[in-house]
């Protein structure tokens, strides 16, 4: 599994003061950490971005590419000016850097998809659509076919696409969850060669904070199962970064049988393996979701 790493994100105190005072110190420390904690991306979020994007989003690009040249990068913000402006200024890297992301919607694909090749970028194709959210599998199906013949049309192959089709929070939203688990079995059909990406902590917003690992990686597992190529994720998850680079396959191994109904009673194994069982069944709505279900 790839890791595209989350923290360099103007909500993060540190990190959007260090973007409003041009500090470069804070920004570049954080990308090297990046490094060596194994992400094989660095996303750079800048929000909105509507007042100085345009000059902020090339100074964080330049910023980062200073410290880790190698790394390619995804860039990310609603304001279109600044993705090419820091498109412009950005160096080869040992992958190919990623428009993160492109929604599902004419007024931004037809503004947005010439920068792939205006730049030589990878996209993200975004599952929003002009209703939002889609509400299940066929209505991500629908949008990912209207999304990705506008990039083929523009001369965006599907291996350069990176479909997102939107993870939800467990406790608002879990059908979601299964939603996007059976679009990802159709998209293979969809999209010859495309690949996958999503908001994998956006399935934990919401929840008490020490839910937030188990419920990232448990789902980064089954999603993987279902074909997902990458996620975006938490840089000091230290556990979640070691599952995705296979250094725990006793995790995969219990998650993959909570998915098949074969799992043994969680009361009678190991209880951090345990609890991923519970976790399996609260995903798949099995069992309701509450504060406290890993203590049941």
């Amino acid at each position: 599994m790839l890791l595209h790493g989350e923290s360099l994100n103007v909500i993060s105190k540190v990190i959007g003061t260090a973007y409003k005072e041009r500090d470069a110190k804070p920004i570049q420390e954080e990308a090297l950490d990046q490094k060596e904690k194994g992400m094989d991306y660095i996303d750079i979020n800048l929000g909105p971005a509507k007042k100085d994007g345009h000059e902020l989003m090339p100074w964080v690009c330049q910023t980062v590419q200073e410290v880790v040249p190698d790394m390619p990068l995804l860039l990310d913000t609603s304001n279109i000016a600044a993705i090419e402006e820091g498109l412009k200024v950005l160096k080869p890297a040992a992958q190919p850097h990623i428009i993160n992301s492109i929604m599902a919607r004419p007024e931004r694909y037809e503004a947005m998809l010439p920068l792939c090749n205006k730049y030589d970028a990878d996209m993200v194709a975004l599952l929003w659509g002009p209703d939002g959210l889609p509400r299940d599998e066929n209505e991500r199906a629908a949008l990912a076919v209207e999304l990705i013949y506008a990039a083929n049309e523009a001369g965006v192959e599907n291996e350069r696409i990176w479909v997102d089709g939107i993870v939800t929070p467990v406790n608002i939203q879990q059908p979601q969850l299964i939603s996007l688990m059976n679009f990802m079995m159709m998209l293979e059909d969809i999209a010859p060669g495309a690949k996958s990406t999503c908001g994998l902590s956006n399935i934990s917003n919401g929840p008490p904070v020490e839910l937030r690992p188990i419920l990232n990686t448990t789902y980064m597992v089954m999603l993987e199962r279902y074909g997902m190529k990458a996620v975006i994720s938490d840089p000091l998850d230290t556990n979640l970064t070691a599952v995705a680079k296979g250094q725990r396959q006793d995790i995969v191994d219990i998650v993959h049988q909570a998915m098949d109904g074969t799992a043994p009673d969680p009361s009678s194994i190991d209880k951090e393996l345990g609890d991923y069982i519970k976790t399996v069944k609260v995903i798949m709505g099995e069992s309701l979701f509450s504060d406290s279900y890993l203590e049941i």
